[in-house]
C-alpha cells in the first residue's frame, strides 16, 4: 500500500468576513529576530502570524494564530532541528530567499528550497504562506508543505492508493498488521481526496467530484476557525474555536475511539491501559521507563542479566 499523497494533518480556516481576503505584503529585504518586536509577520486580519515563537530552551519558525488567547501552532519550518538559539534572524534576502542565520547555529538553514527566487512572500487569513514571482504566480506554500502540529510525531495519515483514509505509526510498514484506523470504500479508485471546507466539513472525494464519505458536517457559523490535527495519543481529532467567546478549543469529532488502539503508543516492552477514560502507558514487569519525561518512549530491563539464575 504505497503513498500517493502526504496529507494535510492540520488546517485551520474561518468564516469572519472580514478575513476572508486579508493579506499582508512581504517584500525581499525584510528581518525577522526573536527577542524583538519585528519577531513575526501577521496576516492581514491580525489572526494568523508567520515567524518565531517561543521552543524549549530557544526558539522556532512556523505559521501560529495569535488572535486567540492560546498561541496555537499550525505549522513548524525544519521541525526535525533543535531550537533555535536567540541570536537567530530569518531573512528574507534580497534574491528571494528565505533563510535563517545565526552565528551560534553556523551555516545558514534554508527554510524554503526553491531554484526560483521570490519577489514577495504574505501570510494569508487562511494560514497559509505564500511566497510569490514577479508575476504573482505562486512558488512555495505552506499548504503543500504540511507537518503534524505536534514535536515530534509519532503517528502519520496516509491516503493510500486504493482510495483509503488511513493512520500508520511514523517508521511502520504500510501494511495491514501495522495500521489502526482506516476509513473509506471500496472500488473508488486513486484519485480520493481528503477535504476540509472552511465551514469544518471534513469529507472524502472520489475522482469525479461525488462525496463518498462525510466525515464530519459544516457549521457555516460566522467567527468559528476550526483544525485537524493527530495528537501525540495518536488520536485524529477535529476542532473548533468560537472566536467571539475567547473560551476553548473544542473537539467535534475523534476517531478512533479505542484510546488505546494506536500500534506503538507505549513503545517496547510496555502496554496501554485506560485511565479516567485516557490512554496511559505502563512497562511490564522486570522493566523500566527509557525516558520519564516521554510515556511513548517504551522500557528497558531494570536488573541485571547475570542476577538471572536459571532454575
Amino acid at each position: 500500500m504505497a503513498t500517493i499523497l502526504l496529507l494535510l494533518l492540520f488546517s485551520a480556516s474561518f468564516t469572519v468576513d472580514a478575513q476572508q481576503a486579508g493579506q499582508s505584503v512581504i517584500k525581499p529585504g525584510s528581518l525577522l529576530t526573536p527577542t524583538c518586536t519585528n519577531s513575526s509577520w501577521l496576516s492581514g486580519s491580525g489572526l494568523y502570524a508567520f515567524g518565531f515563537y517561543k521552543q524549549g530552551n530557544g526558539y522556532a519558525v512556523g505559521i501560529f494564530i495569535v488572535g486567540i488567547p492560546q498561541k496555537t501552532v499550525v505549522w513548524t519550518a525544519n521541525r526535525d532541528n533543535p531550537p533555535l538559539p536567540g541570536d537567530v534572524k530569518l531573512n528574507f534576502t534580497s534574491d528571494g530567499r528565505l533563510v535563517l542565520q545565526s552565528a551560534q547555529a553556523g551555516p545558514e538553514i534554508v527554510i524554503v528550497s526553491s531554484t526560483e527566487g521570490a519577489a514577495a512572500a504574505s501570510m494569508l487569513d487562511t494560514g497559509n504562506f505564500v511566497l510569490y514571482n514577479s508575476d504573482n504566480g505562486t512558488i512555495w506554500q505552506s499548504f503543500d508543505d504540511p507537518t503534524d502540529t505536534f514535536l515530534p510525531g509519532i503517528f502519520r495519515l496516509i491516503m493510500q492508493e486504493d482510495g483509503w483514509l488511513a493512520m500508520y505509526p511514523v517508521g511502520s510498514k504500510f501494511t495491514l498488521e501495522y495500521g489502526y484506523w482506516g476509513l473509506g470504500v471500496s472500488g473508488e479508485g486513486t484519485d480520493v481526496t481528503l477535504n476540509f471546507d472552511d465551514d469544518g466539513r471534513l469529507y472524502l472525494l472520489n475522482g469525479i467530484g461525488i462525496s463518498i464519505v462525510n466525515i464530519t458536517t459544516g457549521d457555516p457559523t460566522k467567527g468559528v476557525i476550526y483544525r485537524l490535527r493527530i495528537d501525540p495519543d495518536g488520536i485524529l481529532r477535529h476542532y473548533s474555536y468560537n472566536l467571539d467567546q475567547n473560551g476553548d478549543w473544542k473537539v467535534t469529532w475523534s476517531s478512533p475511539g479505542d484510546m488505546c488502539a494506536p500500534n506503538g503508543l507505549c513503545g517496547i516492552n510496555a502496554f496501554c491501559f485506560l485511565n479516567d477514560r485516557k490512554a496511559a502507558c505502563k512497562c511490564l514487569p522486570g522493566f523500566q521507563r527509557v525516558n520519564e519525561d516521554s510515556w511513548t518512549s517504551g522500557c528497558e530491563r531494570n536488573f541485571d542479566s547475570k542476577s538471572c539464575k536459571s532454575n
